[in-house]
């Protein structure tokens, strides 16, 4: 056999060789499998592009070196288990689960495809998640919000636009497990404000939340985060002003959608982190030995249309320290 004809044979063998026996591709594309509790908006787009740019900075580009497989729950959260079961059917490389109802469902249904997290909601040691911040162990990693450290900021805010306040209203979907309460609760006691709890687990739920809040006697309410709330930030701050209470919450589309105002992470660059996460795993990195991280960037957005509406003014102490300042 001359040169020629090997080189031929050994082409045409390689084309037409039959797939290995369990069903696996040679040279597979990578595929991530992305696990989310609610829909597609808009609003989530711009999360998305941000997470697809995360893994641009790694050399991954979805249709070309890589591939997503999207499964969305459309807020029916019992669907979850079974999309995490159908990703990992899918033999995903990689599982990007976004809020806590996701991040659950995604580690029950495996131990062995690395899983990178973005939780709002959760203390990833308490729960058990990981074993420690800096080497998280077992399959799962992310990014992770630091509520003990941050609720007092937004408690703290109210009361820098309404002084005279003596209680707050707290608006919070008991899913998203005690972490945030317990946090605004004790930034309360320091502040000498007492808190009247509203529970809301449905959409429908936060008009009555917001009169309950009047009827109780507070003098401005608190939003904390949840996968409800972020679908729901025009309704919220429809009803805040509808109830002349001042608010605020996480999620800085609050002060877009007519809140008066928002602190918290730059969601879409939370996003660009979990895609840098993506791509050092696709790279070979082990998810238990990439620390789990905080949301990098932070922002104060104040709308002054809204505020004013209110009859609230805002110091210029507070006014330096804004971000955005919506006219």
């Amino acid at each position: 056999m001359n040169r020629r004809t090997f080189l031929c044979g050994l082409t045409l063998g390689t084309l037409f060789a039959p797939h290995a026996a369990d069903g696996q591709q040679v040279a597979q594309v990578p595929r991530i499998g992305f696990l989310h509790p609610g829909s597609l908006t808009p609003e989530r787009s711009r999360y998305l592009d941000a997470f697809r740019q995360g893994l641009r900075d790694g050399s991954y580009v979805e249709g070309q070196n890589i591939t997503i497989a999207y499964r969305w729950a459309e807020s029916r959260e019992e669907r979850l288990p079974d999309l995490a079961a159908e990703l990992i059917r899918l033999r995903v490389h990689v599982l990007l689960a976004v809020a806590p109802s996701a991040v659950n469902a995604a580690r029950n249904a495996t131990t062995t495809i690395p899983i990178v997290a973005v939780d709002l909601e959760t203390d990833p040691v308490a729960s058990g998640l990981v074993a420690s911040l800096a080497r998280p162990g077992g399959n799962l990693t992310g990014v992770f919000f630091d509520f003990p450290d941050f609720a007092g900021k937004w408690v703290e805010l109210l009361k820098e636009v309404a002084p005279q306040i003596s209680r707050v209203a707290v608006v919070w979907d008991p899913r998203t497990g005690p972490v945030q309460m317990r946090a605004v609760e004790a930034a309360a006691r320091a502040l000498g404000l007492q808190l009247h709890t509203q529970e809301v687990r449905g959409p429908d739920g936060f008009e009555g939340a917001c009169r309950a809040a009047t009827e109780g006697h507070a003098g401005a309410l608190l939003a904390l985060s949840s996968p409800l709330v972020n679908t729901n930030l025009k309704r919220i701050a429809g009803c805040a002003l509808r109830n002349r209470l001042p608010a605020t919450t996480l999620y800085t589309d609050f002060a877009q959608e007519g809140g008066p105002m928002a602190y918290g992470p730059n969601l879409p660059d939370t996003f660009r982190q979990a895609g840098v996460f993506v791509s050092k795993i696709l790279k070979g990195a082990k998810p238990g030995e990439l620390p789990v991280e905080r949301p990098m960037k932070f922002e104060l957005v104040i709308n002054m249309k809204t505020a004013k509406a209110l009859g609230l003014t805002i110091p210029q102490t507070l006014l330096i320290r804004t971000d955005q300042i919506i006219r």
